[in-house]
């Protein structure tokens, strides 16, 4: 094999920095796609041997269920996390829902996306329908986040209703516009590092979609450099009549503040920001020494709207907001982008368990 036809490919320009940028996205971009094919073929292979196994048994289901309880306590026993009965339930469900995409005799593979395309993907019952997200993720280079977002909306069937296809598709690509620029997308994903064996996000609260997102919002924010220090987590306040527990707690040494976040399920109420403001008030009554600015708050939610991020300040410090406090915290955007990103991430590992058919 001429090693050539593996050399990163790029011009030479006059910017050194863009010549530096470019190569390493190239490179990033050709691992990619040599792990992801590998790592597709992988688990058609996997879901391809499980089926194979399970027509062995007399009653197919409770057979099944048993060969992959099994593989699952094996497998994890060798190779850690990765192969449990969940993932092991949809590498067959993908062998299933793709009989076709690798031809194990010829070594030949009609692979267009990524694992984690196919994941979003096996959700999919109605199998018209995933063939057209299949395709259309494909010819539209849809990003995974594109992909979950628009068969959470019901885009195919929208489609196939509507008169006016232009508008439909027009809103789906003016709402999905940031959803295909993560750059780094490969980097962060959970299911590459585990493929490589890499050690996985020990953090990772797997059974608690809230929990999951505050653990990485604290390695976010600490990973600004902007001058954070985690106090605390979960930690608990308690008035005369209730206890309460703020969700992440920093201290900001440039700002010389603390600042507190809160993550709500839903939409953000009028009953969330009082509570905030209390949390605030508290703070700046018990926590704050007297060199220090007054507390500020986040108050995020799971649900992507307007109210995703909103700051909480106390009447009369909305100048030193404005002045100074904007320069240090992470932006709407920032935080909408980051919640957004662990919450795709979330839902393609924590798709709940789907029997296989008989």
């Amino acid at each position: 094999m001429d090693e050539t036809t593996n050399l990163i490919k790029y011009e030479t320009t006059e910017h050194i920095i863009r010549d530096m940028q470019n190569i390493i996205e190239a490179s990033r971009k050709q691992a990619y796609q040599a792990i992801n094919v590998l790592l597709v073929q992988r688990n058609w292979l996997m879901g391809k041997r499980i089926a194979e196994e399970v027509k062995h048994g007399d009653n197919r289901a409770e057979y099944g269920a048993k060969v992959i309880s099994n593989l699952a306590k094996e497998l994890t026993s060798l190779y850690g996390k990765g192969f449990d009965r969940s993932s092991l339930y949809k590498f067959l469900r993908f062998y299933q829902c793709f009989p076709g995409i690798v031809d194990s005799l010829s070594s030949q593979s009609n692979i267009k996306l990524s694992w984690t395309h196919y994941r979003v993907l096996i959700q999919v019952e109605d199998s018209e329908a995933r063939e057209w997200y299949a395709e259309e993720a494909f010819r539209e280079t849809w990003s995974v986040r594109t992909l979950q977002r628009n068969i959470n909306t019901q885009y195919y069937y929208r489609l196939l209703r509507t008169q006016k296809k232009d508008l439909v598709k027009g809103e789906m690509l003016e709402k999905t516009a940031s959803l295909q620029h993560d750059k780094l997308e490969f980097i962060k994903n959970p299911v590459v590092a585990e493929f490589l064996g890499l050690a996985p996000n020990s953090d990772f609260v797997e059974s608690d979609l809230e929990k999951g997102i505050i653990v990485n919002l604290q390695k976010f924010l600490l990973e600004l450099g902007k001058g954070y220090a985690f106090v605390a987590r979960q930690q608990h306040i308690k008035t005369e009549k209730e206890d309460y527990y703020i969700d992440l707690v920093f201290y900001n040494w440039l700002l010389k503040c603390f600042v507190l976040i809160d993550l709500k399920v839903g939409k953000i109420t009028h009953q969330d920001v009082g509570q905030m403001d209390m949390y605030i008030r508290m703070y700046d009554e018990i926590k704050r020494g007297e060199t220090d600015n007054p507390t500020v708050g986040i108050l995020l939610c799971t649900e992507t709207d307007e109210d995703i991020a909103r700051y909480s300040i106390l009447h009369g410090n909305e100048q030193l907001f404005a002045t100074k406090y904007k320069l240090y915290l992470p932006t709407q955007e920032e935080l909408r982008a980051e919640i957004e990103n662990q919450k795709t991430l979330f839902y393609l590992q924590q798709n709940e368990k789907q029997t296989p058919k008989a």
